[in-house]
C-alpha cells in the first residue's frame, strides 16, 4: 500500500459508512439528526469564517445576532441535505408528497417542445431535488457537476443523480463540448449556477462584482434554448417547495460579451432574490467575492 493513497482511501471509507449510517435511518430521523451535527458541530469549523465574512459583506447593517442565527441555520440545513442524500429515491414531487412543485408545467413545456433547453438553480435548501424531479417527469436532465478530487468517492457524486438516460458531465473544457454536443441533439441540461468562477466574468451579485461562470448564457445564445429558473426551499424537516419560472430567452443583440454580461446579470439578480427571502438556506461558505 502506497502512504500517499491511505487518506483518500480513509476518506472514502468514512463516507461511505456515513452514508450507510444515515440510509439505514428512517429519513425524518437522518434528516434531524443531520441537523443536529450541522448546527452543534459544523457551525464551530473554520470553515464558518469564510461563511460569517460573506454575510458581513453584503449584509453590514444586519445585527451581528441575526448573522450568527443565519450561520447556525445554514449548517442545520447543511447538515440535513447531506443526511437526505442517501433517501433521494424516497422523494415524491406533487400534492401530499414531500416536494410540493409549483411551476411543474414549464418542465413539461420543455420536455415536448422538440428542442434543447436549459435549468439552472443554486445551492439552496436540497438542491439536489431540482434534477430527481425532471427525471421523474420524463424529461432526463443531463447535470454539470464538479468531479471529486478524490475519484473513489465518484459513487456518491453519482448517487440519486444517475438516473436513466441521464449523463453527468465533470466542469471543464471537455464537459463543455459534451454539453454542447448534447444541446445540438435537442436534449436538456441542468446546473448551479452560483459558485465563484476564477476565469469566469466580473458580474454584481448583492452590489458587488462576482466571478461567475458564464456558460449558462453562452449555451443559451448559442442554441437560442428556453431557459428554467429553479429553486428549492425547505418547508419544515425533509419537507421542501420547489418552484419553477417560466422559460425565458436571453436577448441576443449580436455583440457576444454585451448579451452574456446582460443575461448573467438577470440570473444573478434571480438568484439573489432567492437568497434573500431564505438566507439561512444558502450555502454561504463559497469564496463567492473577491476580497
Amino acid at each position: 500500500m502506497k502512504r500517499r493513497e491511505l487518506p483518500p482511501r480513509l476518506e472514502a471509507v468514512a463516507i461511505w459508512l456515513v452514508f450507510h449510517l444515515f440510509r439505514l435511518m428512517p429519513l425524518d430521523l437522518a434528516s434531524a439528526v443531520g441537523g443536529w451535527i450541522g448546527r452543534s458541530i459544523g457551525y464551530r469549523l473554520p470553515l464558518t469564517r469564510q461563511a460569517r465574512h460573506n454575510l458581513q459583506r453584503v449584509f453590514p447593517d444586519m445585527p451581528a445576532e441575526r448573522r450568527e442565527a443565519i450561520l447556525r441555520a445554514m449548517w442545520d440545513n447543511l447538515g440535513r441535505t447531506a443526511a437526505e442524500f442517501p433517501h433521494l429515491p424516497e422523494f415524491g414531487f406533487g400534492p401530499g408528497q414531500r416536494v410540493e412543485v409549483e411551476g411543474r408545467q414549464y418542465i413539461e413545456q420543455l420536455r415536448d417542445d422538440g428542442g434543447p433547453g436549459l435549468f439552472f438553480g443554486g445551492h439552496l435548501a436540497n438542491w439536489e431535488l431540482m434534477g430527481l424531479c425532471a427525471v421523474r417527469t420524463d424529461l432526463p436532465l443531463h447535470l454539470i457537476y464538479r468531479a471529486p478530487n478524490n475519484p473513489r468517492l465518484e459513487w456518491v457524486y453519482r448517487f440519486g443523480r444517475d438516473n436513466d438516460g441521464v449523463q453527468l458531465i465533470p466542469k471543464g473544457a471537455a464537459g463543455a463540448r459534451t454539453a454542447l454536443q448534447l444541446l445540438r441533439r435537442g436534449e436538456h441540461i441542468g446546473m448551479l449556477i452560483d459558485q465563484k468562477m476564477n476565469d469566469g466574468i466580473a458580474v454584481p451579485f448583492f452590489g458587488i462584482e462576482a466571478m461567475t461562470a458564464p456558460a449558462l448564457a453562452t449555451f443559451a445564445l448559442k442554441y437560442d434554448c428556453p431557459v428554467v429558473a429553479a429553486h428549492v426551499e425547505r418547508l419544515c424537516g425533509a419537507r421542501f417547495r420547489m418552484v419553477l419560472d417560466p422559460p425565458i430567452r436571453f436577448d441576443n443583440t449580436g455583440n457576444r460579451h454585451a448579451d452574456i454580461l446582460a443575461a448573467m446579470t438577470k440570473v444573478n439578480a434571480l438568484l439573489e432574490g432567492w437568497i434573500r427571502r431564505r438566507p439561512e438556506q444558502w450555502l454561504w461558505l463559497h469564496h463567492r467575492w473577491p476580497d
